[in-house]
């Protein structure tokens, strides 16, 4: 079929109301007669007709020899859609394209009032257009019954099945006879449509794949544009006024990103709507009709969101965000590019995303071109072309612009008049953006060093044996020497210094700031150096300290009352005592200034057996308060012969007043770090 010549008189002739002249290749092969009554498999791009196509293979199964349709009672055909818009957009087509035949529809979809959904339904329905999660409700519930149905269409059954509709469809497609028509149309055919086609479709299913698979979009000219990470927006900015289209659509992949590029867009002056899950439906349903009337010229969406919809006169589709696979790319750009129009696809493509883009590019079988974003000379040269260009001037003047023209010629020159009109018409659109540079694909940025200029070296009294590092070295320097971080060149630690080099500008100050001793803090001082030290000079020492030092016990802090049980100072420590186990949290940070040496914890060593009946009565005193006349062991004296085992087993059975108390350190870096002690529990 060439034309429209053979399908009913009612369809012909809303079909050439509409401008319908002939069909396109899908509605051409799938209504062939030797198809007729057979289940189709259809693989063709979008925006290539397919809402019509099914239409009109559906109308030799529903309408009469008249071509009308009888008393709507039953539904006679289902139509499931991925989407709400999707759903109302194939509602509407049918409403004008069965509008002579008598047709009545009604819809399921989410979103929209079950109660009025219920009551159109329940007054009769030819075709029911829905969205499976509703529809499922709808049959769960006994509204619809679904035995009557001649007909099931899945469109976009692809992206049903990638939102997770695949339990609903099955569990709709079972509640229907087996002796219905199914028809799955896809952009593609993935292993899940084939398989849902392998179930749930008779043995005489065909298959048709319409357009060549190898030139994807032909109507689409696609471009892939590098920039900078943070210049995407700004160059989306300048697409949409370079390009200055009638309709645009932005896709982002999230909500975050749609919300955030709605604002933006919209403070600059385009008048844009948001398309997102988020929205209500009758929010979103307000957004396509904006786009429909022209009140709004761009629309920033996310993938699931626009499934689907046709928007007349869309001729620009920017992708903010790479989409995530090959058929993504593909559903996005036919928004554009639909019954044989003209569309451009452009992908905002940052530097180190290229390869991702050539592999969706690869997959897709699509050719981009590859370029930059319109700079902004382009885009006020692009603008002054389209005002040199305008069917304006080719308008004769009216007796009210003649009078206007002479006015302002009496009083201003052609020069000014000219002037004043461009600054006029680029004031009605927002100023371009000023892109950066785009570094190379591979390149990196060589910074070079600056020189420091002239400088003198200090040797500083701490290194690597005190843990010196260079991170808390020039903050050290900053706060107590007066210098900024500027000032300060060179920081090479060896093991018993640190060389730092310092600008002589700033030395005076320096020495000034610091005294004549040069001392910064807790005995760290610098000494001047009548050159530039010979590192190879200076003491090696063992390797520098690790990151994570070994743990080190805590200190035990002197008291200066004894406590009962403890022998003075001097003496040797009890075989019983037990000793405060180092906190087995991070390393301690040295106590002292640096340079200082720290006392270091006198080694336990098992005492023998004759040590242990030298030490008399003092080995056997009690724990805690007591005369010493009672030899029985205590209930928590440690055995001497025995090992003193786990730390919580020896303090179990001990008055909290006895336990040793456990030491936290702060965490600090360098050498001034301070102890904390852990507050003791409230009675």
């Amino acid at each position: 079929m060439q034309d429209f010549s053979g399908l009913p008189e009612t369809l012909t002739t809303t079909l050439a109301a509409k401008g319908y002249l002939e069909p396109t290749p899908v509605q051409v092969a799938v209504t062939q007669p030797d198809l007729a009554g057979l289940d189709l498999l259809v693989s063709a791009q979008t925006g290539s007709g397919k809402t019509v196509g099914f239409g009109l293979a559906l109308a030799q199964d529903l309408l009469d020899t008249d071509g009308r349709f009888a008393r709507p009672a039953a539904p006679l055909a289902l139509i499931i859609a991925p989407t709400r818009e999707l759903a109302m957009q194939v509602q509407r087509e049918f409403d004008w394209l069965f509008a002579e035949a008598g047709i009545m529809t009604a819809s399921a979809v989410g979103g929209m009032d079950a109660r009025t959904e219920r009551r159109a339904i329940e007054r009769g329905a030819h075709v029911i257009v829905a969205t499976p999660g509703r529809l499922r409700d709808h049959v769960s519930r006994g509204v619809i019954d679904l035995g009557d149905v001649k007909a099931v269409v899945l469109d976009e059954a692809d992206e049903m099945l990638d939102m997770g509709f695949s339990e609903d469809l099955e569990f709709i497609l079972d509640h229907t006879s087996d002796s219905r028509r199914t028809l799955l149309f896809s952009a593609t055919v993935p292993r899940g449509i084939a398989k849902l086609a392998q179930t749930y479709q008779k043995e005489d299913a065909r298959r048709i794949e319409v357009g060549d698979k190898d030139a994807q979009h032909a109507d689409i000219a696609y471009l892939a544009l590098t920039v900078a990470p943070s210049d995407i927006e700004k160059a989306i900015i300048n697409l949409l006024r370079y390009h200055d289209a009638q309709t645009a659509i932005v896709f982002a992949n999230t909500r975050s990103m749609v919300a955030r590029l709605t604002a933006k867009f919209s403070n600059r002056g385009f008048s844009v709507v948001a398309l997102s899950g988020e929205l209500s439906q009758s929010e979103r349903t307000h957004a396509l009709q904006a786009l429909r009337d022209g009140r709004a010229r761009v629309c920033i969406a996310t993938d699931v969101a626009a499934r689907g919809i046709d928007l007349p006169g869309l001729e620009l589709v920017i992708h903010a965000d790479l989409p995530s696979n090959a058929e993504s790319l593909l559903h996005r750009s036919g928004r554009t590019g639909r019954a044989g129009r003209k569309g451009t696809s452009v992908l905002i493509v940052p530097g180190r995303q290229r390869s991702k883009a050539q592999r969706l590019l690869r997959s897709a079988n699509l050719d981009a071109e590859w370029g930059t974003p319109p700079s902004a000379e382009m885009v006020l040269a692009r603008d002054e072309d389209r005002l040199m260009s305008d069917p304006s001037w080719e308008r004769p003047l009216s007796p009210e612009e003649q009078s206007f023209a002479e006015r302002l010629l009496d009083v201003h020159s052609a020069e000014k008049i000219a002037a004043a009109y461009l600054r006029l018409y680029r004031d009605r659109n927002s100023a371009p953006e000023i892109l950066g540079d785009i570094p190379e694909p591979g390149a990196r940025k060589t910074r070079e060093p600056a020189a420091f200029g002239p400088s003198t070296w200090f040797s500083l009294s701490l290194g690597r044996k005190q843990r010196a590092e260079p991170r808390w070295l020039l903050p050290m320097l900053c706060r107590n020497a007066g210098l900024s971080k500027d000032s300060i060149g060179a920081i090479r630690v060896q093991y018993q210094e640190t060389f730092i080099e310092i600008l002589t500008a700033a030395v005076p100050a320096m020495k000034t700031e610091l005294g004549p001793e040069l001392e910064i803090e807790q005995g760290a001082r610098l000494t001047e150096l009548p050159g530039m030290p010979d590192l190879d000079a200076s003491p090696k020492g063992p390797p520098a300290t690790p990151k994570s030092p070994p743990k080190a016990p805590h200190q035990k802090r002197e008291s200066h009352t004894s406590s009962p049980g403890r022998g003075h100072a001097g003496e040797p420590e009890p075989a019983g005592s037990v000793q405060a186990e180092p906190h087995k949290g991070k390393p301690d940070a040295p106590q002292d200034g640096p340079g200082k040496h720290k006392a270091k914890r006198p080694k336990r060593t098992k005492p023998d057996h004759a040590q242990a009946k030298s030490a008399g009565t003092r080995e056997k005193r009690p724990y805690g308060k007591g005369t010493g006349q009672d030899h029985k062991k205590r209930k928590n004296a440690a055995d001497p012969s025995k090992p003193l085992g786990p730390r919580r087993e020896r303090e179990k059975g001990r008055p909290d007043s006895d336990k040793p108390k456990r030491i936290k350190t702060r965490a600090a870096k360098g050498p001034d770090a301070r102890p904390m002690r852990k507050p003791s529990p409230k009675p």
